[in-house]
């Protein structure tokens, strides 16, 4: 299989194609990764190859690749929530599964991708969960989720999950400068700092505000070195209305504790912020570091399964001067 647009993760790519090629592609499969990581686009590649009619799928040259790549086919149907907590009403999933019913108007398959699964409540996965104990045999949901935690057990259990990480930073940046104005240096440091997340190096390359919240981290940083609580606290309350800057600066302060664990003459800086790690490295044991890089997976952890701000931003606090033996 042959994927248009989506680059990385070969062997989740191998294990799919096996399954597609073998008549044994998954009724229910969840895609999980964090934002910009891709799954959006392997969603929609994976759709465009289940509708081809061509020998190599996806082909990209037959009426249903042609179609589906202009995503206008009938026989796919994409629903992208806000992204908020519960924006994926239960309503909805109730009207995909009358559709679901219906036979596919052109293809052998008819695709459904849920983006934002896990904005799904309760009542919504437990609505879907029907569908998949007896899905018809031509119908496949593509769920896309950030952390498969935060859906059921019972869907997980009805679904094959597969789970997005980085590309690798030389491939990213040749991708980045092939489809924008951006050089290859540029691309290549920016891409670090995202640990080879082409969404969010892309956006970043676009948007002055991810400069911003890579300066915060920094400035964070710097207060963590010098183990002041409260220039911590005073600047982690820029993140006061801003839950994604939080789930953000968690992924690149990982890196950056994690570059300061590792990182040397023998090792690679992961997260383009050399001047962050090296401070840290100087200034905080080996053993706070590891302990400062759990902090980052338990808040983020908190961010998306949608904590209070305050809360977390206090708890954010409270966790960095544990872990640094306060």
């Amino acid at each position: 299989m042959k994927l248009t647009n989506f680059i990385g993760n070969e062997k989740v790519v191998d294990m799919l194609s096996s399954l597609l090629e073998n008549g044994r592609f998954p009724h229910a499969l969840i895609i999980e990764g964090e934002e910009g990581i891709g799954k959006k686009t392997l969603a929609r590649d994976l759709a465009c190859a289940l509708v081809c009619r061509g020998e190599d799928k996806p082909c990209g040259e037959c009426t249903q690749c042609k179609k589906a790549m202009s995503g206008i086919h009938p026989d796919i149907s994409e629903y992208i929530p806000s992204g908020t907590a519960n924006s994926f009403h239960v309503d909805t999933v109730r009207n995909i599964i009358s559709d679901a019913y219906i036979q596919p108007n052109e293809a052998e398959y008819k695709v459904y991708i849920l983006a934002n699964a896990h904005c799904m409540n309760q009542n919504a996965q437990n609505a879907l969960l029907k569908i998949l104990e007896e899905p018809p045999k031509y119908v496949v949901f593509i769920l896309t989720t950030e952390s498969k935690s935060a859906l059921l057990s019972t869907v997980l259990s009805r679904s094959v999950c597969v789970t997005l990480e980085g590309v690798d930073i030389e491939r990213a940046s040749s991708y980045i400068t092939s489809h924008s104005d951006v050089d290859y240096e540029s691309a290549k440091k920016t891409v670090a700092t995202f640990n080879g997340n082409i969404g969010k190096a892309l956006s970043s390359l676009q948007d002055d505000k991810t400069s911003e919240l890579v300066s915060i981290c920094n400035n964070l940083c710097s207060a963590v070195a010098s183990n002041d609580e409260y220039k911590m606290l005073t600047v982690l309350s820029a993140f006061q209305k801003d839950r994604q800057g939080i789930v953000f600066a968690c992924d690149l302060l990982k890196n950056i504790f994690r570059d300061a664990l590792f990182a040397g003459d023998e090792c690679e800086y992961v997260s383009g912020q050399l001047g962050s790690a090296k401070l840290l490295k100087s200034s905080v044991p080996r053993q706070n570091l590891v302990k400062l890089m759990n902090c980052c997976d338990e808040i983020k952890s908190m961010a998306l399964f949608n904590a209070n701000n305050a809360l977390l931003i206090t708890k954010f606090c409270y966790s960095l001067t544990r872990a640094l033996g306060r």
